[in-house]
């Protein structure tokens, strides 16, 4: 089953793994697209490209199908539009502001979204008793230009695992094998450089999560730096792509049965 909106999609599966990608969306309204001081390609830098393409992994799926520049699910509600450029990485997003009128249309689109995913998890929540989520981002790490030097690997893994304000140590079964088994995972003849809050801990729809599902659901929120593409064309290298879902695939399993060990110790 599929419940498809303008600006959001979730697909319902029997399984306690939720896959989402609330950063993949690129488009934007009729109504506010004119108000941009950003073109696409300069919104595209920002967001989450490809990550709707990992949510496969699991039979539950959530994503964004609005840019995180119209309207950021990741953030608070007070937070979501970015109205100053250090909201936005120093970006300066409109021209000359969002009229009130429309951001409240933004809002309430906030507001829906919430209502619905929370609709959703509470039917897992009944059926399953608790789940998990792979809350699935990406970001930069070439802010200096396409020819410029790359971040620090040092505090820049390819694979930052956000634990934020979970029970880290109920969780922990299943946060640790999610860690190993993708670090352990063969990618094209090597091994990921994964790593915990380094980075990030995880951003509001974690921390929502958490807070209304107290012990009831382990969220990881699963940075990949976008080793697996060019983040200034936009365009993804395809075989990497293919093979991070493929190692994303390889921790199912492992992270399933830590959550049944988790369920049973209870």
């Amino acid at each position: 089953m599929k419940e498809e909106h303008p600006f959001y999609k979730i697909t319902y599966g029997s399984s306690p793994l939720i896959a989402t990608a609330i950063h993949d969306g690129h488009a934007v309204r009729d109504n506010i697209s004119h108000l941009f001081a950003l073109d696409a390609a300069e919104r595209l830098r920002e967001e989450d490209p490809f990550t709707a393409f990992w949510v496969s992994v699991a039979d539950n799926q959530i994503i964004g199908l609005n840019s995180r520049f119209e309207l950021d699910l990741n953030r608070s509600r007070d937070k979501a539009i970015y109205r100053k450029p250090e909201d936005a990485w120093g970006l300066t997003v409109w021209q000359s502001g969002l009229p009130d009128e429309l951001a409240a249309e933004s809002l309430a689109r906030y507001d829906q979204f919430y209502t619905a995913v929370k609709e959703r998890l509470d039917q897992v929540v009944a059926q399953h008793g608790s789940f998990i989520v792979y809350d699935l981002h990406t970001y930069n790490h070439k802010r200096d230009g396409a020819n410029g030097p790359t971040a620090d690997p040092e505090q820049n893994p390819e694979v930052n695992i956000g634990t934020g304000n979970m029970n880290r140590a109920l969780w922990a079964p299943v946060v640790d094998a999610f860690i190993t088994s993708l670090q352990t995972y063969n990618y094209m003849g090597r091994q990921l450089d994964v790593r915990e809050n380094v980075k990030f801990k995880g951003g509001h729809f974690m921390r929502w999560i958490h807070d209304t599902y107290p012990d009831k659901a382990c969220v990881l929120s699963i940075e990949f730096k976008k080793f697996f593409m060019d983040e200034w064309s936009g365009e993804a290298d395809q075989h990497q792509l293919k093979e991070v879902k493929q190692a994303l695939q390889h921790t199912v399993q492992p992270v399933l049965q830590a959550r049944e060990q988790v369920r049973q110790s209870i």
